[in-house]
């Protein structure tokens, strides 16, 4: 018979700090609450709120800088901070298992999946069968799961790996299991798959779900309860029902209204061509055999045609792999194209010399997904900035370029002071802003934005949107934006291109395309945007 009334864990007053004598801090602030065996209980937050602490902490895997410095954490009637190490490594995987945020770096690159579905199973069942291994992946989605057993984590999407985990997991039939951030790098369509699946597998084994996220459209389709973290304390606790109906805390009521509104579309309007695609292919040779010879192409980009006017912004979506990000390298010269046409301003450019197109370095820019990995750790913001003004030679003059940077930094909502420090010294939102001020800083006319705010959090994101928007306004700036996140597209494209397995299969403008979408793949799309209902 289900308990669905039992409960299952335990949060009792948890209270973190820092280990440190001097400068100590509080990072988790007495934070209570209860989870139901066949429950989802969603903890809410942005990033640097306590939420990933808090898990961790009721694992007992916080680091040694840190401390439990109040509270404890039951399952059922066992104390976890009672117990011995031995006797929490049988609760670790046994009875708690963890889904983290990025399965690639939980998956060991030199094992078999197979063999490490095997080795849970062996350590907390006594025994692995691949007849119990095949099951398992069979559960969990992944397809002809007899031959994928033998491959490696790199032969697997990022979805197929973040099953692979669940599978892990599974293996150990434990009764909580913690989800922190399971799909925040997946695309909408590999999303709303996982999260099925975890709500399936909570339903059916009785499980008690921990969803740590920041996206509150998942929150409102996943949870049973909801808590809001902020700075370490929890705001308010409540139904999934009565906590959309009725937020009680200003900060909810924030979080829920930075989600994009989805019915307001900017008018068309005729505009000066600035860049245009025609029938552009970039094909990658693939090779076999000791003298390495071409024996196919694998076709990133296949004849692809669309155009951006100046001041407009044109969203190319889709999932990964569709070839969006190499669409946008073949434009940038990163990427080779084997057919096709790149125009710039009425210039073809595909065809230049590399010196030729060097004067173009400064009129197109490109923000990357991820600003920690595009900027050198060991250079200051000041450094970083002004190295593409110094090698594009946009400011001759030393004093005309700090007083640009200050004024840059400035505008996009930092400090001047901010200048001399580095990239490690900021947040994630922070750093974003920090890679817009660098692609500004040489006056572009189009600037590509591979999804810049996939890796954000909501409301993070929300003003890292509106931020593009005002600098488009002000300068007349072109986008490029590629993304796989639908949900924002209203409140930043003009007009929508929607791609798959290299092939645009509709464009058109934005009302047009998230109203009455043609194409199948486009609804498909549409329909896996997680919404918050009443």
């Amino acid at each position: 018979m289900k308990e669905s009334h039992v409960r299952l864990l335990r949060v009792e007053h948890l209270s973190i700090d820092t280990a440190f004598v001097r400068n100590n801090k509080r990072l988790v602030d007495d934070v209570s609450f209860h989870i139901q065996a066949g429950e989802i209980f969603a903890l809410v937050g942005e990033s640097g709120s306590g939420k990933s602490l808090t898990s961790l902490a009721i694992m007992r895997l916080l680091g040694d800088s840190l401390c439990v410095s109040r509270g404890n954490v039951l399952l059922g009637r066992d104390s976890l901070f009672s117990m011995t190490e031995t006797a929490m490594n049988d609760v670790r995987g046994a009875r708690i298992a963890m889904i983290f945020q990025e399965p690639q770096s939980s998956l060991n690159p030199v094992q078999t999946i197979g063999k490490q579905i095997g080795e849970a199973l062996l350590l907390h069942r006594g025994r692995a069968t691949k007849k119990a291994i095949v099951e398992l992946l069979s559960e969990v989605g992944i397809p002809d799961p007899e031959e994928r057993t033998h491959w490696y984590p790199h032969q697997l999407s990022g979805g197929q790996k973040q099953r692979v985990m669940i599978a892990i997991t599974l293996a150990c039939e434990p009764d909580l299991l913690i989800a922190d951030e399971p799909t925040t790098a997946l695309d909408v369509t590999i999303q709303k798959q996982i999260l099925a699946l975890i709500k399936t597998l909570c339903r059916e084994r009785n499980l008690g779900v921990l969803l740590i996220t920041h996206d509150m459209g998942v929150v409102s389709e996943m949870a049973d309860r909801v808590a809001v973290m902020r700075r370490g304390k929890i705001l308010e606790q409540a139904d999934r029902k009565t906590f959309f109906a009725a937020p009680k805390h200003e900060y909810s009521r924030k979080l829920i209204n930075s989600l994009p509104c989805g019915d307001q579309f900017f008018e068309p309007q005729q505009r000066k061509e600035l860049l245009k695609l025609n029938d552009v292919n970039v094909w990658f040779a693939q090779r076999k055999g000791f003298f390495q010879r071409i024996v196919g192409h694998t076709k990133a980009v296949n004849g692809i045609s669309l155009s951006i006017g100046r001041g407009e912004t044109l969203a190319l979506v889709g999932e990964s792999g569709s070839g969006k990000s190499t669409a946008g390298r073949a434009i940038l010269r990163l990427s080779d194209i084997s057919q096709g046409e790149v125009w710039f301003d009425g210039i073809r450019i595909d065809k230049m010399t590399q010196r030729a197109f060097n004067q173009y370095r400064k009129r197109i820019q490109v923000i990357f997904q991820d600003p920690f990995s595009s900027m050198n750790p060991r250079m200051t913001v000041r450094e970083i900035i002004e190295e593409g003004m110094l090698s594009l030679g946009t400011d001759a003059s030393k004093d005309s370029r700090a007083d640009k940077m200050s004024k840059l930094i400035a505008r996009v909502g930092l400090e001047p002071g901010h200048l001399d420090r580095f990239p490690h010294e900021f947040s994630g939102g922070q750093r974003q802003r920090i890679a817009i001020a660098r692609a500004i800083a040489v006056e572009p006319e189009l600037i590509i934005c591979d999804e810049p705010t996939s890796a954000l959090d909501v409301s993070i994101r929300g003003q890292v949107l509106r931020l593009l928007q005002e600098i488009q306004a002000e300068m007349g700036i072109s986008y490029l934006f590629i993304t796989h996140d639908l949900s924002i597209i209203p409140m930043l494209a003009h007009r929508v291109a929607v791609m798959k397995d290299g092939v645009i299969v509709e464009q058109g403008n934005t009302q047009q395309i998230m109203t009455q979408p043609q194409h199948e793949y486009t609804q498909h799309l549409l329909s896996a945007v997680p919404k918050i209902s009443a």
